[in-house]
């Protein structure tokens, strides 16, 4: 299947994906997409079955370098601590 492929908006501003992109990403009719704007680009992406599933592991990047149980740790320090003032 080729990355890119060219479609056509009718007149009533509705778009038909492409065969190659539905069987691709296992697209059936009934799936819901988000249609998500991002620099410039539309994105569709399918609604996943299991939300959990598909948020497992997003930006895990954002922890490394950072030990789990220290933080927290941490964290259950400032439900006990007094308020400043």
């Amino acid at each position: 299947m080729p990355a890119s492929t060219f479609v056509k908006v009718n007149k009533h501003y509705q778009i038909t994906i492409p065969a190659d992109a539905r069987r691709h990403l296992g697209i059936k009719s009934g799936d819901r997409l988000l249609v998500h704007i991002q620099d410039g680009m539309m994105l569709l992406i399918r609604e996943p079955e299991n939300y959990t599933a598909a948020m497992a592991g997003l930006l895990k990047e954002v922890w490394n370098g950072v030990d789990a149980p220290d933080y927290i740790d941490q964290e259950r320090e400032t439900w006990t601590a007094k308020p400043v003032g």
